[in-house]
């Protein structure tokens, strides 16, 4: 038997492990909804956009303006969700040749420094809400609410950052610290 008899095996196995993973809605929650709502009002601004600018040559002038806004508030808020659920991008491959309590005090370190950005940044987004003095362009609304928004997911980051890492203190493990064994968690809830 060949190294190449065993590859599609493997092949398979990788792409039915990422099936499951896609299909497994246990780690949502009813808050994520939101993101999905505002997403799709993204999707309805911007195919407004597009229909009344190519097709009938007359360009909506507020859309592209809440379109931004609309987007950013899809990024924080799927930022939560991601904070939540733990499936922020992170760099595994070094954490392969590590010892476990090396793997678990970098983990540690890891939610502790992701907890204290969280929070610096929902301060430097509270100070520049409270110094921004303009309205949108499009809408009479104050831009600072966007600044506002901004903080107070970064607020929320950090309060599930907080969980996250309450719970790795509480159960000793992880995906980073212990891949072969991880599943699928739910995220905690607030």
């Amino acid at each position: 038997m060949s190294a190449d008899d065993n590859a599609p095996a493997t092949e398979s196995s990788i792409a039915d492990l990422i099936h499951a993973e896609d299909e497994d809605l246990t780690g949502y929650q009813w808050g994520d909804s939101l993101v999905v709502a505002v997403f799709w009002a993204l999707a309805f601004v911007v195919f407004l956009q597009f229909f009344t600018r190519y097709v009938l040559n007359n360009s909506l002038g507020w859309t592209e303006e809440i379109a931004r806004f609309l987007l950013i508030a899809v990024t924080f808020l799927g930022a939560i969700m991601a904070v939540r659920r733990e499936s922020h991008i992170a760099v595994e491959l070094a954490f392969r040749w590590l010892s476990r309590p090396v793997r678990y005090v970098l983990q540690i370190i890891i939610d502790v420094v992701s907890i204290i950005f969280y929070g610096f940044l929902g301060f430097l987004c509270t100070q520049t809400a409270q110094r921004t003095q303009q309205m949108m362009v499009s809408i009479d609304v104050p831009k600072s609410m966007v600044y506002w928004f901004v903080a107070a997911c970064f607020l929320a980051m950090m309060l599930y950052g907080m969980l996250v890492l309450w719970r790795h203190l509480s159960t000793g493990t992880s995906r980073l610290i212990d891949p072969e064994s991880a599943k699928a968690v739910p995220g905690p809830s607030l």
